[in-house]
């Protein structure tokens, strides 16, 4: 299977992994966030949303969002970089 930077494995708290496509990684209020998909997803799915928390030796941690409030932010944001990406295509 071929390595691509854009897929990441992540293990939920019953140890179980999934492989998921980071679609975008992006900054809400100095704060970074990354937007992912299952690589597996059907065309209904949605992508997650996870805080992006820096540590030492250049690694990171990745943590769910779960104020409503933070998460509708970074909904808008992804949604108006993605509706001027689709301006700048026509």
């Amino acid at each position: 299977m071929d390595e691509r930077d854009d897929i990441i494995t992540l293990v939920d708290d019953e140890g179980q992994e999934e492989d998921f496509e980071i679609l975008m990684t992006l900054e809400v209020e100095g704060q970074e966030y990354a937007i992912l998909l299952p690589v597996d997803a059907d065309e209904e799915e949605e992508a997650y949303i996870f805080k992006i928390e820096n540590q030492e030796n250049d690694e990171y941690t990745l943590v769910a969002v779960e104020d409503d409030e933070e998460y509708d932010n970074v909904v808008a944001a992804y949604e108006a970089i993605m509706e001027e990406m689709g301006e700048d295509q026509e």
